[in-house]
């Protein structure tokens, strides 16, 4: 290798430490790809995952897996059965809180 060659191989190692993260996707890397449905039949969730923003995903998902290995489903984070949703779940993290 020439010290041409040289020079720019180690430029190029300086301004990629130097240069600040960016953002690669512009939507992130959320699990739910549209908003999700409205309503999912209370008899037929097992279990309830919300997902907060972070650095991934800008936007709260509300994910449902479902009874008998139906899988899982997005709920829309903006509909009424999500919001109660994730006021339980609120209600029983500071429960828990206050009993520690």
């Amino acid at each position: 290798m020439n010290r041409t060659g040289m020079a720019v191989a180690l430029a190029v190692i300086i301004w990629a430490t130097t240069v600040p993260g960016f953002v690669m996707f512009k939507g992130g890397r959320c699990l739910c790809i549209d908003r999700g449905a409205k309503v999912v039949k209370m008899a037929a969730i097992k279990e309830v995952s919300v997902i907060y923003p972070s650095n991934s995903c800008d936007k709260v998902e509300v994910i449902v897996t479902l009874k008998a290995h139906k899988g899982q489903r997005c709920l829309d984070p903006t509909s009424k059965q999500a919001r109660l949703i994730m006021q339980t779940i609120q209600k029983k993290n500071f429960l828990r809180r206050q009993n520690m």
